[in-house]
């Protein structure tokens, strides 16, 4: 039987003791390790112990046959990585769902690896089987983070596409990958938008929707039939603290004042890695409700039903009323509005983030903590539309 999805599918449990073992014999693999063990070691003795690194990590996995299990052998390195980068990881709204149900997971997006990673760590937990994950070709350059990446459920997005008939092609080819996991029992996770939001301003993307339904087209389903058979249900990510801040706001103001932005060529490895290992204080993980039929006539009313589910789980955090705080005293924005007490800890912490920073990039980072705070006002305001503007 031809398998049709090859290129873009996660491993098959029948492919993955194969995978395991060029993975562990994989130098990448065992720098990384020995790295990660013994960070103050010299480079030159690190080297040496790289033989090491490969016999341990063939023992360990030595196991190791199924996606499941290697699912399994990774949790507690997951879990150990979130209690040392994050205070408190709170989860809601899984009740409200059936874990024998599959459905199409859609998030907002603020971090590449750490997003998909808190929504099969919050399945894990609740006792749910995780989910597939859609991931971007361009994240997927070297090899071993392939391997690894699709041994953990993930699914390959083709971006790099330039030629537009192909693009449609693979675009309808995802499409379809999706339903039928969907369809086979596996629930899927994909963000509302290509890339992450970086002015902290969550806001689903149409083109994501008319993607997601391009497999109705051959079973001849209109737009709400093909969703409805999807289940989407929005899913809100917040993170207290931002590893990535000071990365994201200098880009974005690179972008305002050049109109253009020019990434060096490990700049995706190192905001996975610090994005995963840094600080993030208080996270919460909202599961919302399934969408229904009304709010999936079209892309324009799910991305608008979307985005208002997302608005109304989110959480008003301390850090997003000091920046709307220090955007009113240094810059004299959004002064109209009450931003609420100021949690001393937290204010001198995000001071401490500002220190060094030029005043456009102190002001961008600002107006992305902001950000959300802002946008619920001005949702809840009818009297003053305008009242959540920064610009």
């Amino acid at each position: 039987m031809q398998d049709l999805y090859s290129d873009i599918r996660p491993y098959h449990d029948d492919e993955v003791r194969r995978v395991i073992q060029r993975l562990t014999h994989a130098r990448t693999l065992q720098h990384a390790l020995v790295k990660y063990r013994f960070p103050a070691l010299p480079s030159w003795l690190r080297q040496a112990l790289l033989p090491l690194a490969g016999w341990y990590l063939r023992r360990r996995t030595a196991h190791i046959q199924t996606v499941e299990a290697f699912q399994r052998w990774l949790a507690p390195w997951i879990a150990g990585l979130l209690e040392k980068s994050t205070d408190e990881i709170v989860v809601r709204g899984l009740e409200h769902l059936s874990a024998d149900k599959s459905y199409l997971w859609i998030s907002n997006h603020k971090d590449i690896a750490m997003d998909p990673t808190l929504i099969n760590y919050s399945l894990h937990h609740a006792g749910w089987p995780t989910s597939r994950i859609a991931i971007g070709d361009n994240l997927l350059g070297h090899p071993d983070v392939a391997d690894i990446m699709r041994l953990n459920k993930s699914f390959v997005v083709k971006r790099s596409i330039a030629n537009k008939r192909e693009k449609l092609r693979e675009l309808q080819k995802l499409s379809a990958y999706i339903r039928s996991s969907l369809e086979s029992g596996h629930s899927v996770w994909i963000a509302q938008r290509e890339g992450r939001a970086k002015d902290g301003i969550d806001r689903t993307d149409t083109a994501v929707l008319k993607m997601l339904a391009l497999n109705g087209r051959e079973r001849g389903e209109d737009f709400t039939a093909t969703m409805t058979a999807m289940c989407p249900v929005p899913v809100s990510i917040q993170y207290e603290w931002d590893p990535c801040d000071v990365q994201k706001a200098q880009e974005l103001v690179t972008r305002a004042e050049t109109g253009r932005y020019e990434k060096s060529d490990d700049e995706d490895t190192r905001s996975i890695l610090l994005g995963l290992t840094g600080a993030k204080g208080r996270i919460y993980v909202d599961f919302g409700r399934p969408l229904n039929t009304e709010e999936l006539v079209s892309a324009d009313t799910m991305a608008a039903a979307i985005d208002l589910q997302l608005q109304q789980m989110c959480e008003i955090l301390p850090v997003q009323q000091s920046a709307l705080n220090l955007l009113q005293q240094e810059f004299s924005l959004a002064t109209e509005l009450v931003c609420g007490d100021v949690v001393t800890a937290t204010h001198e912490q995000l001071l401490l983030r500002l220190q060094g920073l030029d005043r456009p990039v102190r002001k961008r980072l600002l107006q992305t903590y902001a950000a959300p705070l802002l946008q619920k006002m001005a949702a809840v305001s009818t009297s003053e539309p305008q009242s959540g503007s920064i610009e």
